[in-house]
């Protein structure tokens, strides 16, 4: 619409130079002729008009406002526009004549102190045909142009936009476990590079910090150890003498039940300090899950039957079943998911362990009709000391006991999840990679 309105801007304004010029070029030949015969000026007028295009639309009036030269050819019912202007002035109108638009020019002049009036009138048709051209073509180029706008805009942006997406991989590739890493940073100049550096300075600053924290947590865990022993111990050499009273044996024996959850809350500690700082290396050699999963859910049976619940057991596959792992932290992650279903399953409860095997994945289901997880607690299950409202039930422990088993499941490359619901138990799956069963 822009470009559209600009030509014809063009259009009318060389319109008016061109009917000012042949304006003038008239009052040269008047001004040549004026005293001349009569003949002659008629000789040179219609030699005039007869050699400029659309020559037949030129009048020339005297001071009374009688016509004193026109072309014979003039269409006799051509609306010109009154004469009358003011002294030494132009106007310009525009008419209509059979259908077709003209643009006329009135224009004061005079000659040795007699004042003339000179009319040249062009038709418009040319510039509106000419509109209307430009016009198709620009509505049939429209389409195009836009879609080549569009391709060039996306190649555009996507260049522009390649050292943004750099960036978001480099952030998307760091995670607390391992801060070392860095954004690249090239050296051109921009807000993009200022933020690159800010956020490596970032990271710096949260590696140290983050580094102070796992080795203050490693030092203590290992350092209360000692003294946890220590009260251990004495606890249990008290506890032997049969001179004790009640009162006092029954306090050693609390001070002996915390002291082993201490413990058991410093190893576990220990050990989540230790796979953060990359000392606790897991050696993948093959082993036999199915060996493995008796050995832990027959220590389950006996502990689930002490609390009289039901603890089923059913392997669906072929013995042995080989996976890739190390067979210590894959027990414990094992032990965590039953230890977990016994303590939130009530007495009278059910436990169901189910092992199935895919084509490149052995399953291994645990099922609980415990108290169950709200859904809105459910991704936070893995998080180190959280507990799901640990009123709901009378369970003891760490809070770590998942955590640990999150980081042990990532390390063998294999899954954990779960689906639970209040009251209705919980089900937790592990997904570990295994040879096809041949």
């Amino acid at each position: 619409m822009v470009m559209w309105a600009g030509l014809a801007l063009q259009l009318s304004q060389g319109r008016d130079r061109t009917l000012s010029r042949r304006a003038a070029r008239c009052f040269d030949l008047l001004k040549s002729t004026w005293n001349g015969s009569q003949s002659r000026k008629d000789v040179k007028f219609q030699e005039f008009t007869d050699a400029t295009p659309e020559g037949n639309l030129i009048l020339v009036y005297d001071e009374s406002g009688n016509r004193m030269y026109a072309d014979p050819a003039s269409p006799a019912a051509f609306p010109w526009p009154s004469p009358s202007v003011a002294a030494g002035g132009d106007r310009y109108d525009d008419r209509w004549f059979e259908s077709r638009r003209y643009r006329v020019l009135t224009r004061q002049t005079s000659i040795e102190s007699h004042p003339l009036t000179i009319q040249v009138g062009g038709q418009l048709e040319d510039n509106r045909q000419l509109l209307a051209r430009f016009q198709a073509g620009l509505a049939a180029a429209t389409p195009v142009l836009l879609a080549l706008s569009a391709f060039c805009g996306y190649l555009l942006s996507r260049r522009a936009l390649q050292p943004v997406d750099r960036l978001i991989s480099g952030v998307r590739s760091i995670s607390v476990r391992d801060l070392s890493a860095r954004l690249p940073v090239h050296p051109t100049g921009d807000e993009l590079q200022r933020f690159a550096e800010t956020c490596n300075d970032m990271l710096a600053r949260l590696e140290n910090a983050v580094s102070r924290i796992h080795r203050f947590t490693a030092d203590a865990s290992h350092e209360l150890r000692s003294p946890l022993s220590f009260i251990r111990t004495i606890s249990e050499y008290a506890l032997q003498h049969h001179t004790l009273d009640e009162e006092t044996r029954e306090a050693f024996k609390d001070i002996l039940a915390e002291s082993m959850e201490a413990g058991a809350l410093l190893e576990d500690m220990l050990i989540l300090a230790r796979a953060d700082e990359g000392r606790l290396l897991v050696t993948l050699v093959p082993v036999d899950l199915a060996e493995l999963l008796d050995e832990v859910c027959e220590k389950t049976q006996i502990l689930a039957g002490s609390r009289g619940q039901t603890f089923t057991y059913s392997f669906k596959t072929v013995r042995p079943v080989s996976v890739e792992g190390d067979r210590s932290t894959l027990r414990r992650l094992f032990w965590a998911l039953l230890d977990n279903a016994v303590k939130y399953t009530p007495d009278k409860g059910r436990i169901d362990v189910e092992v199935r095997r895919t084509e490149h994945h052995v399953v291994v289901g645990i099922r609980d009709s415990g108290v169950g997880i709200p859904k809105e607690l459910q991704p936070r299950i893995f998080e180190r000391f959280f507990r799901a409202d640990p009123s709901r039930g009378q369970a003891t422990g760490t809070g770590l006991g998942l955590a640990i088993a999150k980081w042990i499941a990532d390390a063998h490359h294999a899954t954990i999840s779960l689906r639970s619901a209040p009251g209705e138990g919980t089900r937790f799956e592990v997904r570990l990679g295994c040879t096809p069963a041949g």
